[in-house]
């Protein structure tokens, strides 16, 4: 029996806890199949921690979290909350964590499952056998710049006011992630900004240069400006790598990214931090891409995969169980190579199923594989 890994387990809103309840099926199978214990707390976030605990997120679960091996995350929000003040948005409970745990660097992977090859809204041969890894800025940009806010003029008009900052030290450890990723890779970063306009872009670009000479000159490197990025997301998206980029791109660049794999409901993306000096421990959170959805909440159609496979990387980083993530990664591609497809991505001549029946699917893949 291997010792026992820690994990708190953050459902959410909307459909955050359906997925959820699929990768908890997963975890029991890892238990039984693979000899792996699992320490499991749960906790509220969002929404439902607003309505039972008075905030997006508490400080005891802030704790818990910080505790943690892991945080595996689901989604927050939706239109019973839409109307609360700013600051108690269901959304803030995600901006805490990320902000309290330092979680700067976002891993937002865009991989194209040769299944799905044709529900791309691009053609067969511009994302067949696409892997993109998107790496966003977490903590710094204009997200959390200050100062910020909306303040009333005296001609009874506002205005609104937020800030782009960065540091050196933040651009620094972004890219140095970006290239000791791309060194397990195809070796190429293209980071992505905005010189020709931002100051922030401009020493984003200076930085990200210096960091590559005095300590990565094996890594391909390309300067490239974020709006031609999206433009070379949708032309010709095998070119890239490493896609390093601001917490503001990379939000957008990764959900251009994720539709060329066919759905939001298939990605996944891992948040760290970095590692304790004493003890090599870094916190993370895991979460699929995608949002509550919740005009579909409750009808069991979600797509389970991007929670899944948010678990998979959680096996590979935060637990070190590399053959582990391998073998969830091949039972997700085998299930969709045999045609089961939930809503989101369902193709002529497939099998259409629920969340549950993706699930049912999935464990008896495992089976198979684990032999």
């Amino acid at each position: 029996m291997s010792a026992n890994k820690s994990l708190l387990i953050l459902p959410g809103d909307g459909i955050g806890p359906e997925v959820m309840d699929e990768v908890r099926r997963v975890i029991d199978w890892f238990d039984r199949g693979r000899a792996v214990k699992f320490d499991i707390e749960d906790g509220l976030v969002g929404g439902i921690a607003i309505d039972e605990e008075g905030a997006p997120i508490s400080d005891a679960t802030m704790d818990k979290a910080k505790a943690s091996d892991a945080v595996l995350f689901g989604a927050v929000g939706g239109p019973k909350w839409d109307g609360l003040p700013f600051e108690m948005k269901a959304e803030r409970g995600l901006l805490r964590l990320r902000k309290d745990m330092d979680l700067f660097a976002n891993l937002r992977p865009a991989l194209c499952f040769e299944a799905l090859a044709d529900a791309s809204s691009l053609k067969r041969e511009l994302v067949a056998g696409l892997d993109i890894m998107i790496l966003r800025e977490l903590t710094g940009g204009v997200y959390f710049g200050e100062p910020r806010g909306v303040e009333d003029l005296p001609d009874g008009t506002k205005r609104a006011v937020d800030t782009q900052v960065y540091t050196t030290p933040e651009i620094e450890r972004i890219a140095r992630v970006g290239f000791e990723m791309a060194q397990k890779r195809r070796g190429i970063v293209h980071s992505a900004e905005k010189s020709n306009v931002m100051h922030t872009g401009v020493l984003w670009r200076e930085v990200v240069q210096r960091v590559h000479d005095e300590e990565y000159p094996d890594v391909e490197l390309h300067h490239i400006l974020a709006d031609n990025c999206s433009m070379q997301l949708v032309r010709t998206p095998k070119q890239f790598d490493v896609i390093v980029t601001d917490n503001l791109f990379g939000d957008m660049l990764s959900d251009v990214a994720a539709m060329l794999t066919g759905s939001l409901g298939m990605l996944p993306s891992a948040s760290l931090g970095a590692p304790d000096p004493a003890t090599g421990k870094r916190y993370a959170l895991y979460e699929p891409v995608h949002g509550s959805a919740p005009d579909i909440t409750g009808q069991g159609i979600a797509n389970p995969c991007a929670s899944l496979l948010s678990f998979a990387m959680a096996l590979r980083y935060s637990y070190d169980m590399g053959d582990e993530a391998d073998l969830l990664e091949k039972a997700v591609s085998n299930v969709l190579e045999g045609g089961m497809r939930t809503a989101d991505i369902m193709q002529d001549g497939k099998a259409r199923v629920s969340t549950s029946v993706m699930g049912d699917t999935l464990l008896r893949e495992l089976d198979k594989l684990n032999g």
